[in-house]
C-alpha cells in the first residue's frame, strides 16, 4: 500500500505534469477540461496546490490519450512523455531494425539524457574509443550501416564525451580486452599493427577524457552482463541483436543501475589503472 508521503508525491507530480500538458496544448482551462471530458471545477481542484487526491482513473486515461502522453509519465513514474513506436506498454518498448549496436538511436537518447550520468556496458569495448580500422573490422558485415556512417556515429559520441557537463561510466569484462590484444576470438585476422594502434588510442583517450569518462574492467568469472546503456533516470536500453529492449519505468531503470553498480564493485582494473594495464597488453603484442 502506498504511504501518505508517497501518495502526496504522486499527486504533486501529477499536478506538475498536468500543468505542463495544459500549457503545451495552448488551450484555456475551460477548453482543456472540455477536450478531456471533465468538469471545469474538477480541473480547478486538480490544479489546486492544496489538492491531495488524484482524479478517477477514467479521467487520467482521457488526459493521457488526448495529450498523447503515457500514463506512467503523467503519474510521475517515468521521465519520457511521448509514446515511442514499438511501445508494448508504458514501461517497456522494443526498438527494432537495429542490426548493429552502433546505432543512431543511441545518439538521440544521449542528447535527451544531457546532464545525467550515462552508464554503459558495450558488446566488446566502448565504440567511442575505437579506431576506424577496428570499427570497420568489427562491423564490416553489418550491411545496414556503411563504414562512413559507423564512424560518424562513433565520432558524435566521442564529441558528446568531450562536453564539459558529460559524465559516463563504462564497464567491460577484462577478458574481452585481453582477447583483443591477443587477436583471438572475434578478433582473429585483425592485423597486429592495427591492434597496437588501437591500444595506443585507448591509452590516449582514457587519459584525455578522465574523469568525465571512467572505464572499469570487471572479472567475467564473478559477474555477467548483457550489453546495456542506462541514460540517467530516464531510460535503459538492452541490446539483444537487431533490437533494443527499452525500459522507461523508474523502478526498472533503478534495478539496472544497481546491476551496473555490481559490475563496478567487481572491477579488477580501476579507471586510473587503465593506462598501465593497456600498456602491458600492448607490450605483449611485440
Amino acid at each position: 500500500m502506498q504511504t501518505t508521503a508517497a501518495r502526496c508525491e504522486t499527486v504533486r507530480r501529477f499536478r506538475d505534469r498536468l500543468i505542463e500538458v495544459i500549457e503545451r496544448s495552448e488551450l484555456s482551462q475551460t477548453a482543456f477540461a472540455h477536450a478531456v471530458g471533465i468538469d471545469r471545477s474538477t480541473l480547478s481542484q486538480l490544479l489546486s496546490p492544496g489538492n491531495e487526491r488524484l482524479p478517477r482513473i477514467e479521467s487520467v486515461v482521457a488526459i493521457a490519450q488526448v495529450c498523447k502522453v503515457s500514463l506512467d509519465w503523467l503519474l510521475g513514474l517515468r521521465d519520457v512523455a511521448e509514446r515511442d513506436p514499438g511501445v508494448i506498454s508504458d514501461v517497456l518498448g522494443i526498438e527494432r531494425d537495429a542490426p548493429s549496436p552502433v546505432d543512431d538511436r543511441l545518439v538521440g537518447w544521449l542528447d535527451q539524457a544531457a546532464g545525467y550520468k550515462i552508464r554503459h556496458v558495450p558488446t566488446t569495448f566502448p565504440d567511442v574509443l575505437k579506431t576506424s580500422a577496428v570499427i570497420n573490422f568489427e562491423y564490416e558485415e553489418f550491411l545496414a550501416l556503411s563504414p562512413q556512417r559507423r564512424m560518424e556515429i562513433s565520432q558524435s559520441r566521442l564529441d558528446y564525451l568531450r562536453r564539459p557537463e558529460t559524465e559516463m561510466e563504462a564497464c567491460t569484462p577484462v577478458h574481452m580486452l585481453e582477447s583483443f590484444a591477443r587477436g583471438d576470438g572475434r578478433w582473429i585476422g585483425l592485423d597486429p599493427e592495427v591492434r597496437r594502434e588501437q591500444l595506443d588510442q585507448l591509452i590516449r583517450l582514457t587519459d584525455e577524457l578522465y574523469p568525465r569518462f571512467r572505464w572499469y574492467l570487471f572479472s567475467g568469472k564473478q559477474v555477467f552482463s548483457v550489453p546495456v546503456t542506462i541514460f540517467g533516470p530516464i531510460r535503459a536500453a538492452i541490446y539483444v541483436g537487431r533490437s533494443y529492449f527499452v525500459f522507461n519505468a523508474r523502478d526498472h531503470v533503478r534495478e539496472l543501475t544497481l546491476h551496473f553498480d555490481a559490475l563496478i564493485r567487481a572491477a579488477v582494473v580501476q579507471p586510473t589503472e587503465i593506462g598501465g594495464f593497456v600498456t602491458r597488453l600492448r607490450e605483449e603484442i611485440g
